[in-house]
């Protein structure tokens, strides 16, 4: 997921997998050093629909919230 509040109306969707896709999703953002944060829930709500690419629905917007600010809060802490 990706969010630019000057650019996007809403947090946008940028890649999805299962199983070993979505391990190797996992590793590759590791070692880029991107934030990581496993929410089942929203994953499975973001799996009924959602496209990479796509903006996230506004009935997700909340957990997408959570993660968002617990990654911006992480990389302030790390700054």
């Amino acid at each position: 997921m990706a969010y630019n509040r000057n650019k996007d109306p809403a947090p946008r969707l940028l890649v999805r997998g299962r199983d070993r896709e979505a391990e190797r999703i996992i590793a590759a953002a590791e070692k880029s050093g991107v934030a990581v944060v496993e929410d089942a829930a929203l994953a499975a709500l973001l799996d009924a629909g959602v496209n990479p690419g796509d903006f996230i629905p506004e009935w997700c917007w909340e957990a997408a919230a959570k993660i968002l600010a617990f990654v911006f809060e992480k990389d302030k802490k790390i700054r």
